[in-house]
């Protein structure tokens, strides 16, 4: 108790490093794997990229996923948080190709082999870097059982799926379309694609019909495509072309002949109304080249160059391509237009390049007998996703979705167990290990990333050996994640958990907010508009920063907001400070004073059923996922009732043993409360309200010595706060010196001690019944009725009174009309508009109070 005596502040710097450690050393955060799934709560980090460093998504995902696994732990349950990182296929290549460019040389200079082994070394060297972050933050992470998705179990979980799929004919090898990342150089989901809108040149190309009877129009932003046109398409009901299917033009620059076909793709109001059809280039394409069964010509190459399909072009880049194709179809004549044209178009979110749609031969994997399923435990309530409307984009997803490209032209990832040769005959071998004989080849490309990332929840625990781990800790409870990969990854581990472990992978899935910049941007280094949250918790502390963004959160992208995180290291020292005071003045008895519920007065019966409610509270909104009301809520009860009206409540009491016993218990159970939400402060102030062990494994359980809500005690010192805060705004408005006691007479409040709590907090010095003098002021509050009878002059309160209401209710009538303003509430942030509605609140109380 002494130390914190000494202490004026809760100093995060000092404490947190000295925590952590207490929580590592204790073992509490690696639990043994014990008795079922069901007796104990887990949940599955989503993995950071190896080369990763910790950023403001994986912040606020920490912080949640820590309160969800502290509150549990607090509550009995055997808790593990399942720790282990990506390898992040395409941007770890990357950032090794970058260092390997610096170094003078290149990938395929120093060959496979060699390449490998340098990402091992970038893995050592910075694969650490988010692991210590995340023990920054306060996370309770299994730290000694870090799992990897290159790791020699997980690499044979990975293999053993691929080969089972394989066998049940649900992955295949084909030559189709799929998105081709240049930069990368190679394909690419399309999940992994960003939409942006460009500015193009609109073209409308003329093509003579073959018989000489005239042109078809088609219009086209990309024209040097059109090398590889194999047909134009028109709608079956356009009037204007319906003459012309069947016939044939003659494609401008190259003469091949190309087929008028018609196709209900075809929108009739976009250009011309004829569409040039390049199946090996355009997606759309494709689909309805393969419906009339043309061929599929390629005029880009996966070197994003243009292909020799026709020499005068072969070898441009496709910039230098089109402007040698507009050149000549103008020479030609060709050209009948041109215009500016504004659209979306794909780009790489890896490389950053654009995207080029090409027929690829490629491994995919058919989706539609996994995809049922995994719609089914949505829809049947087994698998929640929060907020509901998720749900709605999740099933709408995968009942349209398509075959999944799950082979990448990379080398850093899990190698596809599949081998060729082609003497003495043309032989294919896919399985777990090499092939016996020799000639045999592997096929050079890898997995996605995504795919190894499918199985996480149950191959980081052992699968496909039947460990006890996987007994114990599978299936999860919970997966929290942002919403940009809920089909990326959340639907891929229901569907590989349905089909490899005949369970769901977990129960909730919680889609969070995304925290944007300030100004509403998207948090981004490249656009300076990124916040570092190691450099938050250097300033405000790791508390500070798990509470702010908690009470940030919501369903909906919020504006990152400093004053919620200063409002967390505020609640931090408000709660520090709470104890070192109460700790200072109980009474210091031998044995100390052991902390247990005893109140003697209405005070004491109030705050324990406030408590009690708190806690209530709380349960219900961390088991809804509603952690922003969660974090608010713990904020009211700590420094509004606890500390605002409690410890004043109770000043000038004795703190004899039983106000000492009562203080104590109160402030140990809102320790235990807060701990999940602000662990730090919580577990370096435990020890000194009477706990014992790590406040990390407490169980709070029944530990409420019978509490229970007191409806009377509520009620009545909810009128002594209303009379308070009446007489204070009062006395404010009236202008009254802030120390003068002003005489009055108290009625209402009956004959229950409830008086001279009100006189001492309001300043006021209660007259009897008999005292007959007329009063100078009334204020009224429901129920109360306070009659001042000295100290100010009644003509002069009367004015300063209205002055201050005719204030509030401007600011009232400014404050509705922005609020009834519907354009506002649909357009502001969310977060300002709340703010709006508070202050529309406090106005309304200000003004009922005078």
């Amino acid at each position: 108790m002494s130390s914190l005596k000494d202490r004026k502040r809760f100093e995060p710097s000092e404490v947190e490093p000295r925590i952590v450690e207490r929580w590592l050393d204790s073992g509490l955060f690696h639990p043994d794997p014990e008795g079922t799934a069901d007796e104990s709560f887990s949940i599955a980090i989503p993995p950071p990229n190896v080369t990763g460093a910790l950023h403001m998504g994986h912040a606020l995902n920490g912080s949640v996923q820590d309160t969800l696994i502290r509150f549990h732990r607090q509550r009995g349950r055997r808790a593990k948080w399942i720790l282990g990182t990506d390898h992040a296929g395409i941007a770890t290549q990357t950032q090794v190709e970058k260092r390997l460019l610096g170094e003078g040389t290149s990938r395929e200079a120093i060959g496979r082999e060699a390449f490998i082994a340098k990402t091992w070394e970038w893995r050592e060297e910075f694969g650490g870097t988010i692991i210590e972050q995340f023990k920054r933050l306060g996370a309770s992470l299994d730290y000694e059982e870090e799992r990897f998705t290159l790791d020699e179990r997980y690499v044979q979980a990975v293999l053993k799926v691929f080969v089972d799929l394989y066998n049940k004919g649900w992955i295949y090898r084909d030559n189709y379309m799929v998105n081709w990342d240049p930069g990368s150089g190679s394909a690419i989901s399309d999940l992994e694609v960003e939409e942006r809108e460009v500015q193009d040149t609109l073209f409308q190309v003329a093509y003579p019909l073959t018989d000489g009877s005239g042109e078809v129009v088609v219009a086209t932003v990309r024209p040097e495509t059109m090398l590889a046109d194999v047909a134009v398409a028109v709608h079956p009901d356009d009037e204007r072309y319906r003459d012309l299917v069947g016939k044939t033009v003659t494609l401008p620059l190259v003469g091949r002949e190309l087929p008028i076909v018609a196709d209900e793709y075809v929108k009739t109001d976009f250009g011309t109304g004829c569409l040039k059809i390049t199946p090996g280039h355009d997606p759309n394409d494709f689909e309805i080249g393969r419906r009339h069964g043309l061929p599929e010509l390629s005029a880009i190459g996966e070197d994003g160059r243009m292909t020799d399909l026709v020499a005068a072009y072969a070898g441009l880049t496709v910039a230098e391509a089109q402007a040698q194709v507009v050149a000549d179809l103008d020479a030609a004549g060709a050209l009948r237009a041109r215009e500016p044209y504004t659209h979306t178009v794909p780009f790489s979110h890896r490389s950053g390049q654009r995207i080029e749609p090409l027929i690829s031969l490629q491994w995919f994997m058919k989706m539609d007998e996994l995809a049922a399923p995994a719609i089914a435990v949505v829809r049947e309530g087994r698998v929640r996703i929060h907020p509901e409307s998720q749900s709605r984009r999740y099933v709408d997803w995968l009942e349209n979705i398509r075959p999944w490209c799950i082979s990448r032209q990379l080398w850093w990832g899990h190698q596809i167990p599949v081998w060729y040769r082609s003497h003495p005959t043309h032989d294919t071998h896919v399985g777990t290990t090499a092939p016996d004989g020799e000639g045999w080849t592997r096929d050079p490309d890898v997995l996605d990333t995504w795919f190894s990332s499918a199985l996480w929840p149950f191959a980081t625990l052992g699968w496909p050996e039947q460990t006890p781990e996987l007994k114990a800790f599978y299936p999860t409870d919970v997966l929290s994640t942002a919403r940009d990969i809920l089909f990326l990854w959340v639907a891929r581990m229901v569907m590989m958990g349905l089909e490899f472990t005949d369970d769901i992978p977990f129960s909730d899935v919680y889609i969070h907010s995304v925290i944007q910049a300030p100004d509403g941007r998207r948090m981004s280094k490249s656009l300076g508009t990124g916040i570092d949250p190691v450099e938050l918790i250097d300033a405000h502390g790791a508390d500070g920063v798990r509470f702010g963004l908690l009470a940030m959160s919501s369903t909906q992208d919020v504006r990152f907001s400093e004053e919620k995180v200063a409002q967390g290291q505020a609640l931090a020292n408000k709660l520090f400070n709470a104890t070192r005071f109460v700790v200072t003045n109980a009474n210091p008895s031998h044995p100390p004073t052991e902390p247990a519920p005893r109140p003697t007065s209405v005070e004491d019966r109030w705050i324990l059923s406030r408590l009690v409610a708190a806690r209530a509270d709380f349960e219900e909104r961390i088991k809804a996922f509603d952690f922003s009301k969660a974090a608010l809520g713990l904020y009211d009860f700590v420094y509004a009732e606890l500390c605002d009206w409690y410890l004043e409540l109770i000043k000038g009491r004795e703190y004899d043993e039983a106000l000492s016993a009562h203080l104590l218990y109160v402030l140990r159970e809102t320790i235990a409360l807060a701990h999940p939400i602000i662990p730090f402060v919580t577990e370096e102030l435990w020890e000194h309200v009477g706990g014992t062990g790590l406040l990390a494994a407490h169980v709070t359980g029944p530990e409420d010595g019978g509490a229970v809500r007191d409806g009377d005690a509520e009620h009545d010192i909810e009128r002594v706060i209303a009379t308070v805060q009446a007489v204070r705004s009062w006395r404010d408005a009236g202008g009254v010196k802030p120390g003068a006691f002003l005489e009055a007479r108290v009625d209402g409040l009956g004959d229950n001690g409830l008086v001279p709590l009100v006189a001492r907090l309001a300043r006021l010095t209660p007259v009897g019944a008999d005292d007959a003098r007329a009063p100078v002021a009334a204020i009224p509050v429901a129920g109360v009725q306070v009659e001042l009878l000295e100290g100010v002059d009644p003509a002069d309160a009367a004015a300063k009174l209205d002055a201050a209401r005719k204030t509030l209710r401007v600011e009232i009538t400014r404050a509705e009309g922005k609020l009834a303003n519907e354009g506002f509430v649909a357009k502001a942030p969310e977060a300002v508009v709340a703010a709006e509605r508070e202050k529309l609140e406090r106005l309304r109380a200000e003004l009922e109070a005078l």
